[in-house]
Protein backbone atom coordinates (compact mmCIF):
# COMPACT_ATOMS: atom_id res chain seq x y z
CA UNK A 1 0.00 0.00 0.00
CA UNK A 2 0.95 3.37 -0.88
CA UNK A 3 3.21 5.34 2.16
CA UNK A 4 1.02 7.99 3.62
CA UNK A 5 1.72 11.89 3.75
CA UNK A 6 1.47 13.77 7.27
CA UNK A 7 -0.02 17.26 6.35
CA UNK A 8 0.87 18.87 10.03
CA UNK A 9 -1.47 21.72 10.53
CA UNK A 10 -1.08 24.83 12.57
CA UNK A 11 -2.64 28.58 11.82
CA UNK A 12 -4.22 27.12 8.81
CA UNK A 13 -7.58 25.46 10.03
CA UNK A 14 -9.04 25.07 6.28
CA UNK A 15 -9.18 22.69 3.76
CA UNK A 16 -9.52 25.29 1.03
CA UNK A 17 -6.11 27.32 -0.11
CA UNK A 18 -3.62 24.96 1.72
CA UNK A 19 -0.74 24.15 -0.47
CA UNK A 20 0.58 21.44 1.88
CA UNK A 21 -2.95 20.08 2.06
CA UNK A 22 -2.63 20.20 -1.98
CA UNK A 23 1.36 18.92 -2.09
CA UNK A 24 -0.31 15.77 -0.07
CA UNK A 25 -3.17 14.99 -2.06
CA UNK A 26 -0.98 15.33 -5.42
CA UNK A 27 1.19 12.55 -3.72
CA UNK A 28 -1.58 10.23 -4.66
CA UNK A 29 -1.83 8.24 -1.24
CA UNK A 30 -3.53 8.47 2.15
CA UNK A 31 -3.46 11.48 3.52
CA UNK A 32 -3.06 12.21 7.27
CA UNK A 33 -3.75 15.19 9.66
CA UNK A 34 -2.05 16.05 12.43
CA UNK A 35 -2.36 19.11 14.73
CA UNK A 36 0.32 19.19 17.50
CA UNK A 37 -0.49 21.42 20.70
CA UNK A 38 3.03 22.04 21.25
CA UNK A 39 2.94 23.96 24.54
CA UNK A 40 6.83 22.76 25.25
CA UNK A 41 9.49 23.86 22.23
CA UNK A 42 11.81 26.63 23.71
CA UNK A 43 10.56 29.93 22.90
CA UNK A 44 6.62 28.98 22.42
CA UNK A 45 4.43 31.58 23.76
CA UNK A 46 1.33 29.68 25.39
CA UNK A 47 -1.81 30.85 24.30
CA UNK A 48 -3.91 33.05 26.47
CA UNK A 49 -7.62 32.21 27.36
CA UNK A 50 -9.50 33.09 24.59
CA UNK A 51 -7.29 31.72 22.14
CA UNK A 52 -7.63 28.48 23.50
CA UNK A 53 -11.49 29.02 23.07
CA UNK A 54 -11.13 29.80 19.37
CA UNK A 55 -8.69 27.10 18.66
CA UNK A 56 -11.12 23.86 20.45
CA UNK A 57 -13.60 25.22 18.46
CA UNK A 58 -11.90 25.56 15.00
CA UNK A 59 -10.21 22.43 15.57
CA UNK A 60 -13.63 20.38 16.18
CA UNK A 61 -14.64 21.93 12.52
CA UNK A 62 -12.00 20.99 10.80
CA UNK A 63 -12.46 17.87 12.11
CA UNK A 64 -15.42 17.55 10.84
CA UNK A 65 -14.96 18.78 7.37
CA UNK A 66 -11.78 15.95 7.29
CA UNK A 67 -14.19 13.37 7.98
CA UNK A 68 -16.25 13.80 5.11
CA UNK A 69 -13.06 12.87 3.13
CA UNK A 70 -12.30 9.98 5.32
CA UNK A 71 -9.30 12.10 6.76
CA UNK A 72 -8.48 11.79 10.45
CA UNK A 73 -7.45 14.59 12.18
CA UNK A 74 -4.94 13.39 14.76
CA UNK A 75 -4.63 15.46 17.87
CA UNK A 76 -1.13 14.78 19.78
CA UNK A 77 0.08 16.99 22.64
CA UNK A 78 3.78 17.70 22.83
CA UNK A 79 7.24 19.30 21.92
CA UNK A 80 6.50 18.80 17.97
CA UNK A 81 10.23 17.64 17.34
CA UNK A 82 9.61 14.68 19.08
CA UNK A 83 5.66 14.62 18.35
CA UNK A 84 5.92 15.08 14.38
CA UNK A 85 8.72 12.60 13.93
CA UNK A 86 7.54 9.96 16.16
CA UNK A 87 4.07 9.87 14.32
CA UNK A 88 5.88 9.59 10.60
CA UNK A 89 8.08 6.31 12.09
CA UNK A 90 4.24 5.10 13.71
CA UNK A 91 2.88 5.23 10.09
CA UNK A 92 6.36 5.01 7.90
CA UNK A 93 4.91 8.14 6.17
CA UNK A 94 6.61 8.87 2.64
CA UNK A 95 6.90 12.83 3.88
CA UNK A 96 5.25 15.17 6.16
CA UNK A 97 4.18 18.38 4.32
CA UNK A 98 3.12 21.94 5.97
CA UNK A 99 2.73 25.51 5.80
CA UNK A 100 5.38 28.31 6.85
CA UNK A 101 5.62 29.69 10.21
CA UNK A 102 7.50 32.94 10.80
CA UNK A 103 8.35 33.63 14.25
CA UNK A 104 12.04 33.19 15.02
CA UNK A 105 11.05 30.14 17.79
CA UNK A 106 8.27 28.14 15.20
CA UNK A 107 11.15 28.48 12.88
CA UNK A 108 13.53 26.86 15.11
CA UNK A 109 11.16 23.88 15.07
CA UNK A 110 9.99 23.62 11.86
CA UNK A 111 13.95 23.60 10.74
CA UNK A 112 14.81 21.04 13.36
CA UNK A 113 11.92 18.63 12.37
CA UNK A 114 12.62 19.35 8.76
CA UNK A 115 16.17 17.94 9.31
CA UNK A 116 15.05 14.67 11.66
CA UNK A 117 12.62 13.56 8.58
CA UNK A 118 15.61 14.13 5.79
CA UNK A 119 18.01 12.28 7.99
CA UNK A 120 15.28 9.52 8.35
CA UNK A 121 14.89 9.37 4.46
CA UNK A 122 11.52 11.02 4.79
CA UNK A 123 10.07 14.02 2.81
CA UNK A 124 9.71 16.80 4.61
CA UNK A 125 8.49 20.68 2.70
CA UNK A 126 6.84 23.76 3.50
CA UNK A 127 5.24 26.18 1.68
CA UNK A 128 4.00 29.78 1.81
CA UNK A 129 0.31 30.09 2.72
CA UNK A 130 -0.49 32.59 5.45
CA UNK A 131 1.68 35.79 4.30
CA UNK A 132 1.07 36.91 0.57
CA UNK A 133 4.54 37.98 0.45
CA UNK A 134 7.54 35.89 1.90
CA UNK A 135 9.49 38.30 4.59
CA UNK A 136 12.71 38.14 2.98
CA UNK A 137 11.55 39.18 -0.42
CA UNK A 138 10.15 42.74 0.30
CA UNK A 139 13.44 45.43 0.90
CA UNK A 140 14.22 48.46 0.17
CA UNK A 141 16.39 50.12 -2.26
CA UNK A 142 19.41 48.98 0.43
CA UNK A 143 18.46 45.78 0.50
CA UNK A 144 17.26 46.14 4.14
CA UNK A 145 13.94 45.19 5.57
CA UNK A 146 11.23 48.29 5.47
CA UNK A 147 10.39 50.40 8.80
CA UNK A 148 7.46 52.70 7.55
CA UNK A 149 4.43 51.18 6.14
CA UNK A 150 3.46 53.29 3.18
CA UNK A 151 6.90 52.50 1.29
CA UNK A 152 6.35 49.08 2.48
CA UNK A 153 3.18 48.54 1.06
CA UNK A 154 4.45 50.38 -1.93
CA UNK A 155 7.04 47.75 -2.41
CA UNK A 156 4.13 45.35 -1.93
CA UNK A 157 1.89 46.30 -4.75
CA UNK A 158 4.95 46.83 -7.28
CA UNK A 159 5.36 42.94 -6.93
CA UNK A 160 3.53 40.46 -8.55
CA UNK A 161 -0.11 39.74 -7.90
CA UNK A 162 0.01 37.42 -4.95
CA UNK A 163 -0.75 34.34 -6.47
CA UNK A 164 -4.38 33.07 -7.15
CA UNK A 165 -6.26 31.08 -4.53
CA UNK A 166 -5.96 26.90 -4.42
CA UNK A 167 -9.49 25.05 -4.24
CA UNK A 168 -10.23 22.52 -1.65
CA UNK A 169 -8.78 19.26 -2.96
CA UNK A 170 -11.38 16.73 -4.27
CA UNK A 171 -9.30 13.60 -4.07
CA UNK A 172 -8.59 13.50 -0.06
CA UNK A 173 -8.62 9.88 1.39
CA UNK A 174 -7.09 8.30 4.41
CA UNK A 175 -5.34 4.93 5.77
CA UNK A 176 -7.33 2.22 6.47
CA UNK A 177 -5.98 2.18 9.60
CA UNK A 178 -6.37 5.63 11.59
CA UNK A 179 -2.93 6.40 14.13
CA UNK A 180 -4.55 6.99 17.30
CA UNK A 181 -5.65 10.57 18.55
CA UNK A 182 -5.88 12.13 21.97
CA UNK A 183 -9.10 13.75 22.45
CA UNK A 184 -10.22 17.62 21.95
CA UNK A 185 -11.85 17.51 25.32
CA UNK A 186 -9.27 16.20 27.08
CA UNK A 187 -6.72 19.20 26.07
CA UNK A 188 -8.90 21.64 28.57
CA UNK A 189 -8.71 24.32 25.99
CA UNK A 190 -12.64 25.77 27.31
CA UNK A 191 -13.13 27.56 30.30
CA UNK A 192 -14.83 25.47 32.93
CA UNK A 193 -14.70 26.91 37.19
CA UNK A 194 -15.83 29.39 35.94
CA UNK A 195 -17.16 29.48 32.42
CA UNK A 196 -16.81 33.02 31.52
CA UNK A 197 -17.22 31.76 27.46
CA UNK A 198 -20.73 32.91 27.22
CA UNK A 199 -20.32 35.90 25.15
CA UNK A 200 -17.29 34.56 23.10
CA UNK A 201 -20.56 31.62 21.98
CA UNK A 202 -22.98 34.28 21.32
CA UNK A 203 -20.59 36.23 19.28
CA UNK A 204 -18.59 34.09 17.15
CA UNK A 205 -19.38 30.27 15.30
CA UNK A 206 -15.77 29.71 14.37
CA UNK A 207 -14.65 27.17 11.37
CA UNK A 208 -13.82 27.38 7.78
CA UNK A 209 -17.59 27.99 6.33
CA UNK A 210 -18.47 30.45 8.87
CA UNK A 211 -15.36 32.35 7.74
CA UNK A 212 -15.91 32.15 4.24
CA UNK A 213 -19.65 33.06 5.05
CA UNK A 214 -18.31 36.23 6.92
CA UNK A 215 -16.33 37.29 3.77
CA UNK A 216 -18.97 37.31 1.03
CA UNK A 217 -21.55 38.87 3.56
CA UNK A 218 -19.03 41.48 4.00
CA UNK A 219 -18.06 42.19 0.32
CA UNK A 220 -21.73 42.00 -0.49
CA UNK A 221 -22.67 44.26 1.92
CA UNK A 222 -19.74 46.60 3.78
CA UNK A 223 -17.31 46.76 1.80
CA UNK A 224 -18.40 49.56 -0.22
CA UNK A 225 -18.52 52.13 2.83
CA UNK A 226 -15.48 50.59 4.57
CA UNK A 227 -13.44 53.79 4.28
CA UNK A 228 -15.67 55.98 6.48
CA UNK A 229 -17.43 53.08 8.48
CA UNK A 230 -14.16 51.52 9.49
CA UNK A 231 -13.69 54.09 12.37
CA UNK A 232 -17.24 54.14 13.72
CA UNK A 233 -17.84 53.08 16.96
CA UNK A 234 -21.56 53.13 16.21
CA UNK A 235 -21.51 51.20 13.34
CA UNK A 236 -21.18 47.52 12.35
CA UNK A 237 -18.54 48.46 9.93
CA UNK A 238 -15.78 46.50 10.06
CA UNK A 239 -15.03 43.13 8.69
CA UNK A 240 -15.19 41.23 11.87
CA UNK A 241 -12.10 38.70 9.97
CA UNK A 242 -9.19 39.44 12.42
CA UNK A 243 -9.59 35.92 14.31
CA UNK A 244 -10.30 34.43 10.59
CA UNK A 245 -7.42 34.95 9.29
CA UNK A 246 -5.01 34.79 13.01
CA UNK A 247 -5.95 30.79 12.71
CA UNK A 248 -6.42 30.64 8.80
CA UNK A 249 -9.63 29.58 8.63
CA UNK A 250 -9.27 32.22 5.89
CA UNK A 251 -6.05 32.58 4.14
CA UNK A 252 -5.02 36.31 2.88
CA UNK A 253 -5.25 35.01 -1.22
CA UNK A 254 -8.47 33.93 -0.97
CA UNK A 255 -8.97 37.45 0.92
CA UNK A 256 -7.25 39.49 -1.77
CA UNK A 257 -8.52 37.68 -4.84
CA UNK A 258 -12.56 37.97 -3.19
CA UNK A 259 -11.71 41.81 -2.40
CA UNK A 260 -10.08 42.23 -5.80
CA UNK A 261 -12.92 40.63 -7.63
CA UNK A 262 -15.34 42.44 -5.94
CA UNK A 263 -13.98 46.18 -7.06
CA UNK A 264 -13.70 44.38 -10.37
CA UNK A 265 -17.70 43.84 -10.34
CA UNK A 266 -18.68 46.86 -8.77
CA UNK A 267 -16.70 50.32 -9.03
CA UNK A 268 -18.62 51.45 -6.18
CA UNK A 269 -16.72 49.06 -4.03
CA UNK A 270 -13.24 50.33 -5.40
CA UNK A 271 -11.94 52.92 -2.83
CA UNK A 272 -13.57 50.99 0.08
CA UNK A 273 -11.52 47.75 -1.45
CA UNK A 274 -8.32 49.35 -1.44
CA UNK A 275 -8.94 50.52 2.35
CA UNK A 276 -9.25 47.31 3.10
CA UNK A 277 -6.47 45.77 1.49
CA UNK A 278 -4.18 48.48 3.01
CA UNK A 279 -5.79 47.01 6.40
CA UNK A 280 -4.68 43.43 4.53
CA UNK A 281 -0.99 45.41 4.49
CA UNK A 282 -0.82 46.31 7.67
CA UNK A 283 -0.83 42.62 9.00
CA UNK A 284 1.29 41.51 6.39
CA UNK A 285 4.10 44.05 7.72
CA UNK A 286 3.59 43.30 11.07
CA UNK A 287 4.50 39.66 10.63
CA UNK A 288 7.92 41.35 7.85
CA UNK A 289 8.68 43.39 10.93
CA UNK A 290 8.02 40.07 13.48
CA UNK A 291 10.28 38.40 10.84
CA UNK A 292 13.38 40.55 11.13
CA UNK A 293 12.84 41.66 14.95
CA UNK A 294 12.13 38.06 16.85
CA UNK A 295 11.96 39.88 20.32
CA UNK A 296 9.27 42.35 19.45
CA UNK A 297 6.70 40.85 22.42
CA UNK A 298 9.15 41.76 24.97
CA UNK A 299 12.03 44.44 23.70
CA UNK A 300 11.23 48.12 22.15
CA UNK A 301 11.57 48.03 18.41
CA UNK A 302 13.14 51.21 18.64
CA UNK A 303 15.80 50.62 21.10
CA UNK A 304 15.80 54.07 21.97
CA UNK A 305 12.74 54.18 24.11
CA UNK A 306 14.76 52.12 26.73
CA UNK A 307 15.69 55.03 28.27
CA UNK A 308 11.25 56.02 28.72
CA UNK A 309 11.43 56.42 32.33
CA UNK A 310 8.17 53.95 33.18
CA UNK A 311 7.33 54.79 36.88
CA UNK A 312 6.64 51.37 38.74
CA UNK A 313 3.74 50.10 38.66
CA UNK A 314 0.24 50.91 39.89
CA UNK A 315 -1.04 47.48 39.98
CA UNK A 316 -4.67 49.71 41.00
CA UNK A 317 -4.73 51.28 37.89
CA UNK A 318 -3.68 48.32 35.50
CA UNK A 319 -6.38 46.48 37.36
CA UNK A 320 -9.22 49.59 36.76
CA UNK A 321 -8.18 49.55 33.24
CA UNK A 322 -8.32 45.98 32.81
CA UNK A 323 -12.16 45.69 34.09
CA UNK A 324 -13.07 48.48 32.56
CA UNK A 325 -13.35 50.78 35.45
CA UNK A 326 -11.19 54.06 34.73
CA UNK A 327 -14.28 56.31 34.73
CA UNK A 328 -13.74 56.99 31.44
CA UNK A 329 -16.62 56.07 29.52
CA UNK A 330 -15.17 54.92 26.15
CA UNK A 331 -12.30 53.38 27.57
CA UNK A 332 -14.42 51.49 30.01
CA UNK A 333 -16.60 50.28 27.21
CA UNK A 334 -13.58 49.16 24.98
CA UNK A 335 -12.64 46.64 27.82
CA UNK A 336 -15.88 45.36 28.68
CA UNK A 337 -16.23 44.73 24.86
CA UNK A 338 -13.11 42.67 24.92
CA UNK A 339 -14.22 40.66 28.13
CA UNK A 340 -17.55 39.74 26.31
CA UNK A 341 -16.58 39.18 22.74
CA UNK A 342 -12.77 38.58 22.60
CA UNK A 343 -12.27 41.55 20.14
CA UNK A 344 -12.28 45.16 20.63
CA UNK A 345 -12.88 47.97 18.02
CA UNK A 346 -10.08 48.38 16.29
CA UNK A 347 -9.72 52.65 17.00
CA UNK A 348 -10.88 51.69 20.99
CA UNK A 349 -7.54 49.34 20.67
CA UNK A 350 -6.16 52.68 20.28
CA UNK A 351 -7.84 54.22 22.57
CA UNK A 352 -7.37 51.83 25.46
CA UNK A 353 -3.86 51.22 24.19
CA UNK A 354 -2.28 55.05 24.69
CA UNK A 355 -4.92 55.37 27.66
CA UNK A 356 -2.56 52.83 29.16
CA UNK A 357 0.94 53.70 28.12
CA UNK A 358 0.54 57.91 28.12
CA UNK A 359 -2.54 58.36 30.59
CA UNK A 360 -1.22 55.68 32.91
CA UNK A 361 1.88 55.60 31.94
CA UNK A 362 2.16 52.12 32.26
CA UNK A 363 4.72 50.06 30.37
CA UNK A 364 3.13 48.66 26.91
CA UNK A 365 4.10 45.13 27.88
CA UNK A 366 1.32 45.14 30.48
CA UNK A 367 -1.15 46.02 28.07
CA UNK A 368 0.34 43.27 25.15
CA UNK A 369 -0.25 40.68 27.71
CA UNK A 370 -4.12 41.17 28.83
CA UNK A 371 -4.55 41.51 24.78
CA UNK A 372 -2.71 38.39 24.37
CA UNK A 373 -4.75 36.81 27.26
CA UNK A 374 -8.42 37.98 25.93
CA UNK A 375 -8.42 39.03 22.38
CA UNK A 376 -9.49 35.50 20.35
CA UNK A 377 -7.48 36.96 17.52
CA UNK A 378 -3.98 37.70 19.52
CA UNK A 379 -1.37 36.55 16.65
CA UNK A 380 2.62 36.67 17.44
CA UNK A 381 2.83 39.49 15.13
CA UNK A 382 0.23 41.72 15.21
CA UNK A 383 -0.42 42.31 18.94
CA UNK A 384 2.99 43.26 20.20
CA UNK A 385 3.29 44.96 16.94
CA UNK A 386 0.20 47.66 17.51
CA UNK A 387 1.06 47.99 20.84
CA UNK A 388 4.54 49.46 20.31
CA UNK A 389 3.29 51.46 17.64
CA UNK A 390 0.55 53.15 20.18
CA UNK A 391 3.92 53.48 22.95
CA UNK A 392 5.69 55.02 20.21
CA UNK A 393 8.27 52.42 20.43
CA UNK A 394 7.59 50.29 16.99
CA UNK A 395 7.85 50.57 13.68
CA UNK A 396 6.15 53.52 11.91
CA UNK A 397 4.94 55.11 14.89
CA UNK A 398 5.23 58.52 13.80
CA UNK A 399 4.88 60.97 15.82
CA UNK A 400 5.87 58.39 18.49
CA UNK A 401 4.34 61.57 20.89
CA UNK A 402 0.74 61.08 20.09
CA UNK A 403 -1.69 60.77 23.15
CA UNK A 404 -4.92 59.92 21.88
CA UNK A 405 -7.10 61.66 23.55
CA UNK A 406 -10.39 59.19 24.60
CA UNK A 407 -12.97 62.04 25.37
CA UNK A 408 -12.05 63.41 21.64
CA UNK A 409 -11.95 60.28 19.74
CA UNK A 410 -15.28 59.25 21.38
CA UNK A 411 -17.38 62.55 20.31
CA UNK A 412 -15.88 61.90 16.90
CA UNK A 413 -16.63 58.67 16.21
CA UNK A 414 -19.00 57.41 18.69
CA UNK A 415 -21.14 60.98 18.53
CA UNK A 416 -24.61 59.87 19.95
CA UNK A 417 -22.81 57.67 22.39
CA UNK A 418 -24.14 54.30 21.09
CA UNK A 419 -21.00 52.04 21.34
CA UNK A 420 -20.42 53.29 24.99
CA UNK A 421 -24.58 52.76 25.96
CA UNK A 422 -23.86 49.32 24.85
CA UNK A 423 -21.07 48.45 26.64
CA UNK A 424 -20.63 50.70 29.56
CA UNK A 425 -24.55 51.65 30.23
CA UNK A 426 -22.98 52.55 33.72
CA UNK A 427 -21.00 55.55 32.63
CA UNK A 428 -23.03 58.39 33.57
CA UNK A 429 -24.84 56.46 36.36
CA UNK A 430 -25.08 56.73 40.34
CA UNK A 431 -22.03 54.99 41.82
CA UNK A 432 -19.99 55.53 38.55
CA UNK A 433 -16.14 56.00 39.08
CA UNK A 434 -14.43 59.90 38.73
CA UNK A 435 -11.59 59.13 36.38
CA UNK A 436 -8.64 57.57 37.67
CA UNK A 437 -6.14 60.57 36.15
CA UNK A 438 -6.82 64.29 34.32
CA UNK A 439 -6.28 63.65 30.89
CA UNK A 440 -4.54 67.16 30.53
CA UNK A 441 -2.29 66.69 33.15
CA UNK A 442 -1.68 63.06 32.36
CA UNK A 443 -0.94 64.17 29.11
CA UNK A 444 1.55 66.58 29.96
CA UNK A 445 3.20 64.11 32.37
CA UNK A 446 3.49 61.91 29.41
CA UNK A 447 5.09 64.36 26.91
CA UNK A 448 7.60 65.34 29.33
CA UNK A 449 8.79 61.84 29.69
CA UNK A 450 8.88 60.86 26.29
CA UNK A 451 11.90 64.45 26.05
CA UNK A 452 13.77 61.86 27.59
CA UNK A 453 13.48 59.60 24.85
CA UNK A 454 14.29 62.27 22.57
CA UNK A 455 17.13 63.32 24.36
CA UNK A 456 18.76 59.78 24.31
CA UNK A 457 18.66 59.76 20.52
Amino acid sequence: MTQPTIVWFRDDLRLADHPALREATAADGPVIALFVLDEESPGIRPLGGAARWWLHHSLASLADDLRAHRVPLVLRRGAASDVVPALADEVDAAGVVWNRRYGRPEREVDTAVKRMLREAGRRAESFAASLLFEPWTIRTGQDEPFSVYTPFWKACRRAPEPRAPFPAPRGLSGPRAHPDSEELDEWELLPTAPDWAGGLRSAWTPGEASARRRLRAFLADDVDDYAEARDRLDADGTSRLSPRLRWGELSPFQIWHAASEARRDRPSAAHGVDVFLSELGWREFAWHVLFHAPDLATENWRRRFDAFPWPDLDADALDAWQHGRTGIPVVDAGMHELWQTGVMHNRVRMVVASFLTKNLLIHWRHGEEWFWDTLVDADAAANPFNWQWVAGSGADAAPYFRVFNPELQATKFDPDGAYVSRWAPEAGAFGYPEPIVDLKETRAAALAAFERVKRSG
